[in-house]
């Protein structure tokens, strides 16, 4: 990030912009919106901005700028089309202390001017570091479709409401107050004089209700990319008091946790330092019945190897209320990123779910079954178990050539793909380097490699 998102306070402090043309009229139809005392230096002004002061909306100077101009000026706008003029003004006004912005001249701003949705007092600010205006400009035209013309309203009345809401205690009790008016209650009230008695009633039924008592929600975080994080899980995350989470929730998921959430790391690492899983339910009981909302976020699909049942026992133990919210699984994601589906007709009509080790070692299954022609398995942590998995499949009569897939951080930005066979499987995984967690297709090849196998077979039955 080059450039730090801030709103300034303009209230009766002093704008200056040099400039008089088209630049300078795009520039102050945004700034004529603030409070700001704005002056114009331009010896040739357009139209407009000779209506904006004679209708004292600004000071219009019209010559060009001069040292000293910009005194006690907080920001200073260059916009007056030529390069020369705008770096001796700009000059000048940095000499006189102001942050100084050249329209179009990104290189040498001081600051930049997003684009900016205007629900006033609400305003969202849309910044791209210049790299794509276009960009800018699609986002906030999408915001403006979704954001209500009375949203600056709602927030406006709101705002004077905030002292009375004082009553109630600070935190969650506050937030669910406020959530409850700008989502619910609020914008189906029309008219101020409603939505001031809405706001009255509001703040009677939530100082009636008392403290809401703490809840637990085992959140699925999906495979890692944010954009598959259900719609439910992300409103889990937007109230949470608590997140505490585990080593392979993404850091992208991790960002969209409420800012003022307390954040605990879970550490859950196999055949690395973790936390216990006792240490896990102590955390997630102790923070509940202290009455936080807490969401104990998992990788993928918390019902998935996640060890969900003893953490809700030692819920139910404790006498805490849980709700679950599934997330898409890495199995789901893996065979996504290589084109395949994990049952199909003629081919496999069921599929197994296995992990590669247990907290006893490596984990034993029906070898026999799965060395079958056409069996397919979601092997769960068989990075480290590779060489184990192979030895007892091909011991029960698997074909060498059966096809095995990993793939490494499913769905995120460093995703890999090793495209193995069973008798290859270990040599092939102990020279990839994987670090990160990776999930064992055995059965399926990714599709191109697949039509490659295909296409080969075809070719020689033809022969």
């Amino acid at each position: 990030m080059q450039h730090f998102p801030i709103f300034v306070a303009l209230a009766g402090r002093r704008v200056v912009l040099s400039g008089g043309g088209e630049a300078a009229i795009a520039k102050l139809r945004l700034l004529l919106k603030t409070e700001a005392r704005i002056t114009v230096f331009a010896p040739t002004p357009e139209a407009q901005i000779e209506t904006w002061a004679d209708d004292n909306r600004l000071r219009l100077v019209r010559r060009a700028m001069e040292p000293g101009d910009a005194a006690c000026a907080v920001l200073f706008y260059a916009a007056d089309e030529d390069a020369a003029e705008d770096a001796r003004t700009t000059a000048l006004a940095r000499a006189d202390g102001a942050l100084t912005n050249i329209v179009d001249n990104l290189a040498d701003s001081q600051f930049i001017t997003p684009a900016i949705v205007d629900r006033d007092p609400v305003t969202v600010a849309i910044g791209t570091e210049g790299a794509a205006p276009v960009l800018a400009r699609a986002i906030k035209a999408d915001l403006e479709e979704r954001l209500p013309t009375t949203l600056g309203t709602l927030a406006r009345i709101g705002k004077s409401f905030r002292k009375m809401v004082e009553a109630l205690p600070a935190g969650r009790r506050r937030r669910d107050f406020w959530a409850d008016f700008y989502f619910n209650r609020g914008p189906r009230a029309s008219g101020e004089d409603e939505i001031s008695q809405t706001l009255d009633t509001l703040l009677a039924e939530h100082m009636a209700a008392g403290d809401k008592a703490g809840h637990v929600a085992f959140v699925g975080s999906g495979p890692g990319d944010p954009e598959l994080l259900t719609l439910k899980a992300r409103k889990a995350l937007d109230t949470a008091d608590v997140v505490i989470f585990d080593r392979l929730v993404s850091p992208e998921i991790l960002e969209l946790a409420r800012r003022e959430a307390v954040m605990v790391d879970a550490g859950k690492e196999g055949f690395g330092p973790s936390m216990s899983q006792d240490q896990i339910n102590r955390l997630i009981v102790e923070h509940a019945g202290a009455g936080a909302q807490v969401v104990r976020l998992k990788s993928g699909d918390p019902t998935v190897f996640g060890r969900l049942d003893e953490e809700i026992d030692a819920v139910d133990a404790a006498g805490i209320t849980w709700h679950i919210v599934p997330g898409i699984t890495a199995a789901s994601a893996s065979v996504a990123s290589i084109g395949q589906s994990l049952t199909k007709r003629g081919r496999n009509s069921s599929v197994r779910f296995l992990t590669g080790h247990d907290i006893k070692g490596f984990a034993d299954h029906d070898w026999k079954v799965l060395a079958r022609p056409g069996e397919v398995a979601a092997i769960y942590m068989g990075k480290r178990a590779a060489r184990f998995i192979q030895g007892r499949l091909m011991m029960h009569g698997a074909d060498p050539a059966t096809p095995v897939t990993l793939v490494e951080n499913a769905s995120r930005a460093d995703q890999r793909v090793l495209s193995s066979t069973l008798g290859r499987l270990s040599d092939d995984v102990a020279g990839a380097a994987m670090d990160g967690p990776a999930l064992t297709l055995f059965g399926l090849a990714p599709r191109d490699a697949a039509d490659v196998v295909s296409n080969m077979t075809n070719e020689q039955e033809f022969a």
